[in-house]
Parts: structure tokens; C-alpha cells; sequence
């Protein structure tokens, strides 16, 4: 049997974290040949929620689960990790404008960052889940100097899988006969479910469904699908977006399938005109742990004009905790 790898989760016992870990328990993500051992984080009020999880966890007697450790502590529960999935954050609350949720969450990621950084595995890879998952994955990685910023991403996989699903449905196929359909930019409203490039079967996209509800219903359906879970359900999305998560690292993981693409929020080199340095969400290989962006898209005015859009959002959020930057 393989060597166990440590996987550290935030925000353990909250809802999406309660989706997520049994999933990598049980092999979903890292494969079901590869021990686990699971490292929990969680506030200290919720430690008594997060035993029982931990219960739970046990009680399932998962073969590839080698061990269970929590607690309220980030340099204990990062201490070794090789992966690490950052999932806990506050969320907005009534009255609340953006800018304050990025500071109140810039403190958390702040810390987790300088924890990773100062307790982590050298080959540690990070995975930022909690909103507003582009920016705090940005303070975070910099908060860690002393790891490649390309060890840091932000998961805009749930705006993909959420994206695919909506074509597969309009064309009664299968998830799987979508390629190449992936995401730009934030994860937010203004993210771009970029359809231009995407194939059915091999067929592009364009040939197959009507320009105006690609342009128009399927965009505003993805853009605003977290919206419409929370008034359906009472609650933000939580199963779907741990499975993104386990998509996410799992991918990472293992690697894209031949000619196939992800969705990743991961630092920009400038790429498509992107400013340097944002958490920016682009179509990208992975080969071996490294993420290789394609290149050469073609983008008209409307892709162009969302792309800009969502830039332009970013660009505003990083400017809002630039003193967390320095």
C-alpha cells in the first residue's frame, strides 16, 4: 500500500466540509489506492461538532483512512499536510458590503497562509473554497512567501461542472460529452461560462444551440445558481460544491485527461492580457501537479467584454486588501 498523504481541512465541520470528507475517506479524490490521513480544522466553538464528525468518520470504518486528527489550532492542523483544502469562511452577513467581507475573511486567510507556509509539507498543494475564494486564495498565497505561488488556486470547478450540467441538459446528453467548456475569471456572478469553445460529441457548441440562449439564459443561469439554491433551499450550496472541491484536487492530482481542459483559479502571468498576480480563472492542462494554460483562444467582443468585466472585479478586490498584501 502507498504511503499515507495528509489532508488538511478548514472548516471541517460545516456544511460543505461534512460533504467533502467523507468523499476523500473514502478514495473519491486522491484514488482508491491512496491512504489518507485527515487533518481538521475548525473553530473553537465548533470542536465538539467536529468529535462528532470525526465519530462519524470512524464509524464508516474507511479502509484508506488512516488516521483523524483536529484542531482549533492552523499550525497543528496544517503541520505536514500535502493538501489542503480551504473551505472555512465568514460568510456575508445582513448589511454587510463586499469590502468588509474580503477584510473579515483577509484575517482568516492571512493566518491559515502564514500557517501553511511555516507548517506544511514541501510539496503541499492548496485549494481555496471558502467566498470570496479568488481573493483569499490571493492573500493567502501571500502570506506564504516561502511556497511557489502556483501551490495556491481557487476552485471556479463548481462554475464548470454547474455549466456543463446546464448544456448536457439543453441537448438531453450525457456530462461527460461535454469538453473543453470552462470558466474565466472570479467566482462570482460575473465569472464567464465561456461556451465559445466547447464541443458536444465533437461538435462545437455554436452548431448545436441557438446564439441567444447561449448568450443570455445559460449565462445568467450559471452566473446566478448559487442565488437560486439559496432561495430553493434556505442554504448555499454545500454537496455540489465539495464534489467541485474533490473535482478540483482530483484533477490536480492525477492530471487532465489528453486534450481535455479545467477550470483553475491559479496567479496570472499576464496571460490573455490578465494583469499579473490576480487569482484569475483560465482553461488549463495539468501534467504531473503543474498547470499549463492554453493558449491561443480567439475571443470576439462578447467574450472579450465578459472577460473585462470580471478583470476589472478582481482588480477591485485586490485593491481592497492591498495592505494585506504587502
Amino acid at each position: 500500500m502507498k504511503a499515507p498523504i495528509r489532508v488538511a481541512v478548514t472548516g471541517a465541520a460545516g456544511n460543505i466540509g461534512y460533504a467533502l470528507l467523507f468523499r476523500i475517506a473514502s478514495g473519491d479524490c486522491f484514488g482508491k489506492d491512496q491512504p489518507v490521513i485527515l487533518q481538521l480544522l475548525e473553530v473553537t466553538p465548533s470542536m465538539s461538532k467536529l468529535e462528532g464528525v470525526v465519530m462519524e468518520l470512524l464509524d464508516c470504518a474507511f479502509p484508506l483512512l488512516q488516521g483523524v486528527e483536529i484542531s482549533d489550532d492552523p499550525n497543528v492542523a496544517f503541520k505536514g499536510a500535502n493538501q489542503c483544502f480551504l473551505v472555512g469562511s465568514r460568510p456575508r452577513g445582513p448589511g454587510m458590503e463586499r469590502s468588509d467581507l474580503l477584510k473579515v475573511n483577509g484575517a482568516i486567510f492571512t493566518a491559515q497562509g502564514k500557517a501553511i507556509n511555516d507548517n506544511a509539507a514541501a510539496d503541499v498543494r492548496v485549494c481555496v473554497v471558502g467566498n470570496p475564494c479568488n481573493t483569499n486564495a490571493l492573500i493567502a498565497m501571500h502570506s506564504a512567501p516561502n511556497i511557489p505561488a502556483d501551490r495556491f488556486t481557487a476552485m471556479t470547478r463548481l462554475d464548470q461542472n454547474r455549466a456543463a450540467s446546464q448544456l448536457a441538459a439543453k441537448l438531453g446528453k450525457p456530462v461527460t460529452s461535454i469538453k473543453n467548456l470552462v470558466v474565466w475569471g472570479n467566482h462570482s456572478p460575473t465569472m464567464f461560462a465561456d461556451y465559445l469553445h466547447a464541443t458536444v460529441d465533437g461538435v462545437p457548441v455554436v452548431d448545436l444551440i441557438d446564439a441567444e440562449w447561449l448568450s443570455t439564459t445559460f449565462i445568467q443561469t450559471v452566473a446566478q445558481r448559487g442565488k437560486a439554491i439559496i432561495d430553493a433551499r434556505g442554504q448555499s450550496s454545500a454537496a455540489s460544491a465539495a464534489g467541485a472541491a474533490i473535482d478540483h484536487m482530483a484533477t490536480w492530482f492525477h492530471g487532465t485527461a489528453p486534450g481535455e481542459w479545467a477550470s483553475v483559479a491559479i496567479p496570472s502571468q499576464g496571460w490573455y492580457g490578465v494583469p499579473k498576480g490576480l487569482m484569475f480563472s483560465f482553461p488549463v492542462t495539468i501534467k504531473d501537479g503543474v498547470f499549463t494554460v492554453v493558449e491561443g483562444l480567439k475571443h470576439g467582443a462578447f467574450a472579450q467584454g465578459k472577460i473585462d468585466i470580471t478583470t476589472r472585479e478582481l482588480e477591485e478586490e485586490r485593491a481592497a486588501i492591498a495592505d494585506l498584501l504587502s
